[in-house]
């Protein structure tokens, strides 16, 4: 009597969609891809991102959409992925956007540019701005599209034989530093280095370079970069707020289904607030240890910082003169920084000043 009762109320075409809703993800195909990876497998922070996103889309459709996680250099170099998500022998990768400026500069807005936004400035830049819009357009012409799969927060300003004192100690130096940066440190006089994470230890040790900056306590300790260079400076003016992304090939993403997609946005977003949390909650700890163990720390000196956001300002005007697909993204990307920046001045920075004044 109640299943007839209830084909009558709902009638047959509403017991049809009753009894088939749940197969919905069952029913799709199963999808194998391979992502590859720009970070050493041995980071769980950052390389960890990709391990975050592939088991939530792995658990998200029952095992039916696979995704194998490959480190930098298994694959293909840590600074290849782009052209390997670009040319289809992988289907995605996992990397910092502004490894590629080499390609064009206007990569360098999709992660961080010296004095630039910080972590949630430019997560409201990418969700509710039009930075993933404006991102997403520039993208297309590699045959790629992004979803944001992490930020490290603001970073340590890098490791150096000797502190900075003043701009003059800036000349000739040897510097790792990743990606855009280098442009403004070679304007100061100094002679960046783009160096992929896993190969900043010998060069620091054997003296090829001077200096080397990562991202911050937790990783650089992993790394063992204050047992070749003491000295630790802050902050990283370059990486405020440094976004890392998926990239997807087009044509494997449109091939997905509707759910398919859906599922990769959702396991994407979870990445990206996973790793912003296991950066601050790991940093503390990593770096009370490597003071406790001999770091000296240093902040950059005024003349340095201020010469470095001149000579940013200078360098973003040029590029922007030359180079269409920076300015049109860059004008946005400004114009939303000072917002942002005119918001955070009565309220984030100046709760944090008071709480960083206290003793707790």
């Amino acid at each position: 009597m109640e299943r007839r009762s209830f084909i009558r109320k709902t009638g047959l075409a509403g017991v049809l969609a009753a009894a088939s809703a749940p197969a919905v993800v069952h029913a799709q195909s199963t999808i194998r891809w391979r992502l590859a990876s720009s970070f050493p497998k041995s980071l769980d922070t950052i390389y960890g991102g990709a391990d975050v996103f592939s088991k939530k889309v792995s658990e998200m459709t029952g095992g039916k959409f696979t995704i194998s996680v490959h480190a930098g250099g298994e694959l293909m170099p840590a600074f290849g992925v782009v052209d390997g998500v670009q040319n289809g022998t992988v289907e995605m990768a996992h990397t910092v956007p502004y490894y590629f400026f080499g390609k064009d500069e206007t990569f360098a807005l999709g992660a961080a540019i010296p004095f630039g936004m910080n972590s949630r400035q430019m997560t409201a830049w990418m969700y509710e701005g039009n930075g993933l819009k404006l991102m997403r357009e520039f993208y297309a012409k590699y045959s790629m599209i992004n979803f944001p799969g992490g930020n490290t927060g603001a970073q340590m300003g890098g490791w150096y034989r000797k502190p900075i004192k003043s701009m003059a100690d800036m000349k000739g130096l040897k510097f790792r530093v990743g990606g855009f940066a280098g442009k403004v440190v070679e304007r100061l006089g100094g002679v960046p280095q783009n160096i992929p994470g896993g190969e900043i230890y010998q060069a620091l040790e054997k003296g090829t370079i001077d200096a080397a900056e990562w991202i911050g306590p937790y990783d650089d300790q992993k790394l063992g970069f204050n047992k070749v260079a003491p000295n630790y400076a802050y902050p990283a003016w370059w990486e405020g707020g440094p976004q890392i992304d998926f990239f997807i090939n087009q044509k494997a993403y449109d091939a997905l289904s509707a759910e398919y997609k859906a599922i990769v946005e959702c396991a994407a977003a979870a990445a990206h607030s996973s790793m912003q949390a296991k950066y601050d909650a790991k940093n503390p700890l990593a770096l009370k240890q490597l003071v406790a163990g001999g770091t000296k720390l240093f902040p950059f000196p005024k003349d340095v910082m201020d010469a470095a956001f001149k000579e940013s300002m200078a360098l973003y005007s040029e590029i922007s003169a030359k180079n269409p697909n920076w300015k049109k993204v860059y004008d946005d990307f400004s114009k939303f920084r000072a917002d942002q920046n005119l918001w955070f001045k009565f309220t984030e920075a100046k709760f944090d000043s008071f709480m960083q004044s206290q003793k707790l």
